[in-house]
């Protein structure tokens, strides 16, 4: 994966940060603003910082691919202009390093015989442009065509035959936005993102599939050399260095290049290393985590095939990494906008799940057993919340749902009437998003609590109240009179209990809160 080089637009947010004093108390937010309005470009060019990374970047990728990688290589590019302009540079060169070769075997080569294979095939995809599209000031904007792409790249000479185009409209004089309404909104870019990712795995797999006899046994014996078990090294491949990028290697692999934007390649990312149930959260909000790059960053992965991936390295500047070129990074601090990627904590709490406790997403009994297993004395590490004799149930619950909780139908069944669990035991979780905030265990029979941690970060009345309500509110509906009681395990949490309404029971070391 790579990550364009600065566009004008992104020099444009950098002065005007400095003009306007961004993030400083004298910040100007309307000049800043109008600044932006009056220089923001719907598809931009590349800066001048911008055109001279591009250079760097072709310096560092034409050696690599032309002596590392089987022919072609195929390079995936969003449409927008800024990601073409920087991979172009290196197409050129690539270009170059062909016409040579096949000049220079042209006069040796047996009649009959093919020529070398071509040393790239691009991909324009229409998936793969920045998250927002293409628009100035939610006024779409269309996009360049298929013949305006073409002749942007023909001016660094690559052939028309040489792209190809993913996802774009059927008639090719139609821009690659034309079905665009406006701004693309946060879940409109994560949708995208889950079917460019699907796409991907789709066309990686078909490209093992292309090179594999056990997969494909119609394919070419011939063509199948590019794949194989490159953890095993081969006779006469003793010498070869794994870091050096440059010597030519015995072996050539098969290589993708993906040109695209920092805030998408970080969508599609997520969901590279999380799989493909990594959704959004809540809808309309950005995970709680991304993935930077500066500008022509160079993230690497390798590809099993079948959605399996390892992240070998992110984020690296080999092209950039000399003392005199550390002038040209940009685009890759918190001051150059990525941290408005992370939501305020106030966005994550809007979600209410209840569900069975052999419902759950596994993700939360991981964090309710290591919730327990940190702050709990005593418990150990390997017990699992639903490894109990009883069948048990395991309520979800948002911390800013405290009134509402009593409103739910806290477990509804396959008629579509709502039942309580017929086990003693039940476990609640309260989440923030898909964050494990707390835990408590119910025993209905006895009513007491047992077992209950919050995390010390999100130790507050206001979540602790959200945990209590909830079980009394469940135990009420259950037919549960009286009172609900716990024990506290230290003084500092005989004075929480307190705050949330439990009263201590003399000579008991016990505490119990009225079922009112």
């Amino acid at each position: 994966f790579v990550r364009h080089a600065e566009s004008q637009n992104n020099q444009v947010y950098r002065d005007a940060r400095r003009v306007y004093r961004g993030g400083t108390p004298e910040f100007d937010l309307e000049g800043w603003t109008n600044y932006v309005n009056e220089r923001r470009r719907a598809d931009p060019d590349l800066s001048e910082t911008g055109r001279l990374q591009t250079e760097k970047l072709a310096s560092y990728l034409a050696p690599h691919l032309h002596n590392q990688a089987s022919h072609p290589v195929r390079i995936i590019v969003s449409p927008m202009l800024r990601t073409l302009q920087t991979i172009a540079p290196t197409l050129e060169a690539l270009k170059l390093r062909h016409t040579q070769e096949a000049s220079s075997l042209s006069s040796s080569t047996p009649p009959g015989e093919a020529p070398p294979p071509p040393k790239f095939r691009a991909i324009i995809h229409g998936f793969y442009h920045e998250s927002e599209g293409c628009h100035i000031r939610d006024t779409p904007e269309a996009g360049m065509n298929q013949p305006q792409i073409k002749s942007v790249l023909s001016g660094f000479g690559v052939d028309s035959e040489d792209i190809l185009f993913e996802g774009f409209p059927e008639d090719p004089l139609d821009g690659w936005y034309c079905h665009g309404t406006g701004f693309e909104t946060r879940l409109e870019s994560e949708t995208r993102a889950s079917k460019f990712y699907l796409w991907l795995c789709e066309f990686l797999d078909q490209q093992l599939k292309l090179g594999t006899e056990e997969e494909d046994p119609t394919c070419d014996n011939d063509d199948d050399d590019d794949v194989f078990d490159a953890g095993v090294s081969v006779p006469g491949e003793e010498h070869e260095k794994e870091h050096d990028k440059f010597s030519t290697r015995q072996r050539r692999r098969r290589t993708t290049i993906l040109v695209g934007h920092g805030d998408f390649m970080a969508l599609v990312l997520k969901r590279i290393i999380s799989g493909f149930g990594h959704y959004v959260e809540t809808e309309g909000v950005s995970h709680r985590s991304a993935f930077v790059h500066f500008n022509t960053g160079i993230t690497e992965l390798e590809y099993f095939g079948h959605g399996r991936f390892l992240l070998m390295s992110s984020n690296q500047m080999p092209h950039l990494s000399d003392p005199g070129d550390l002038a040209l990074r940009s685009g890759g601090s918190l001051k150059d906008g990525w941290a408005y990627l992370v939501p305020e904590v106030m966005h994550l709490d809007d979600e209410v799940t209840v569900a069975f406790s052999d419902e759950v997403n596994d993700h939360v009994k991981e964090q309710t057993v290591a919730l327990k297993s940190l702050y709990l004395q005593g418990h150990p590490a390997t017990t699992s919340i639903t490894n109990t004799k009883r069948r048990g149930s395991t309520f979800l619950l948002n911390v800013e749902e405290v009134e509402g909780a009593g409103d739910l139908d806290v477990l509804s069944g396959g008629s579509g009437t709502t039942r309580l669990c017929e086990s003693s035991d039940m476990t609640f979780v309260v989440k923030r998003g898909l964050q494990v905030l707390g835990c408590a265990t119910y025993h209905h029979e006895s009513g007491t609590i047992t077992d209950v941690v919050l995390r010390p970060s999100a130790k507050s009345v206001k979540t602790g109240k959200a945990l209590m309500d909830a079980i009394k509110n469940y135990a009420k509906r259950a037919g549960k009179e009286g009172t609900l009681m716990l024990k506290p395990s230290s003084e500092g949490d005989h004075v929480f209990f307190a705050q949330l309404g439990f009263q201590e029971v003399k000579d008991s070391g016990e505490m119990t809160t009225s079922m009112l």
